[in-house]
């Protein structure tokens, strides 16, 4: 039986290339039925959040990686996001053309696509991801080659239940016996079809395309969808907005009610709790 929201780290041995799989079925059901996607939001957020779990596997510090984008073609709104300890989250907003559109730049359009880590110490960071391929894999192999100079191969698939990707990558300092194995492995992994990669666990996939090469895999981690929101961060967001703000809505409508965008967690605060928030203590 194929395993289940799991993600796993492997590489070809006396060389400097690396690769990781993941394979993705209850933490992709729960995220996708927080609205009613059409066959194509879903899938290309099931590849997004596949996606965010790879990426965030050549992080090497606890923090978070997220992609996001913002269109003005019938998919306004697509983000995915991956802690270091796998935990995932992500959401769509799109208007009905979206139903009938294709590909990633049909969905899109000419907007700008992110890559945003934020670590738990040290500074946040955010590059531009290349918008020239018409597909997920595409525009992040593009991102690699150019803003990190790594050579990257993607292959990112979903389906209605599951989403799966594996990721190889040529690290630098390799030799010339690298050029022949990164050639071979990538033909190789060019073999692998959507039905595999969504249905077999990571032995199987693994030992079908690379059983001939020395290959070391390392224990897989489960990946699971947990939001990050809380109380204590939407009054947070809440001091952001500013005293007067706050005070104007508790004002026009008696409380303040927000609805987490991810999980859909509902949240409510009346006048006490914004007087804790910036004095400390109740005026009222």
């Amino acid at each position: 039986m194929a395993s289940q929201d799991q993600f796993q780290r492997f590489i070809f041995e006396h060389s400097q290339i690396r690769g990781a799989w993941v394979q993705l079925a209850d933490s992709y059901t729960e995220i996708g039925s927080q609205a009613p996607y059409p066959a194509s939001v879903r899938q290309l957020l099931g590849q997004t959040l596949v996606a965010s779990v790879l990426m965030s596997s050549t992080l090497k510090f606890e923090g978070t990686l997220s992609l996001q984008a913002q269109g003005e073609g019938p998919l306004r709104t697509l983000m995915a996001e991956c802690s270091h300890d796998r935990h995932i989250r992500g959401l769509a907003r799109f208007d009905a053309p979206a139903a009938a559109a294709g590909g990633l730049n049909d969905l899109l359009g000419d907007r700008r696509m992110a890559i945003t880590i934020t670590p738990e110490r040290g500074q946040r960071y955010q590059g531009v991801v290349p918008r020239e391929a018409d597909t997920l894999a595409g525009c992040l192999e593009e991102y690699f080659e150019r803003s990190e100079q790594i050579a990257t191969t993607l292959i990112l698939f979903a389906d209605e239940e599951r989403s799966g990707g594996l990721l190889l990558q040529r690290l630098p300092g390799s030799s010339e016996a690298d050029d022949e194995l990164w050639e071979r492995v990538n033909h190789l992994a060019a073999t692998l079809t959507e039905e595999e990669l969504l249905g077999l666990d990571s032995e199987s996939v693994l030992h079908r395309l690379f059983h001939e090469e020395e290959v070391r895999v390392f224990e897989p981690d489960a990946v699971v969808f947990r939001c990050s929101c809380s109380r204590e961060r939407t009054l947070g967001a809440l001091k952001s907005i500013g005293k007067d703000e706050c005070y104007s809505i508790i004002e026009e409508q008696g409380a303040i009610e927000m609805d987490c965008q991810f999980c859909h967690s509902h949240y409510q605060f009346n006048r006490n709790d914004i007087d804790h928030l910036f004095t400390g203590h109740s005026l009222h």
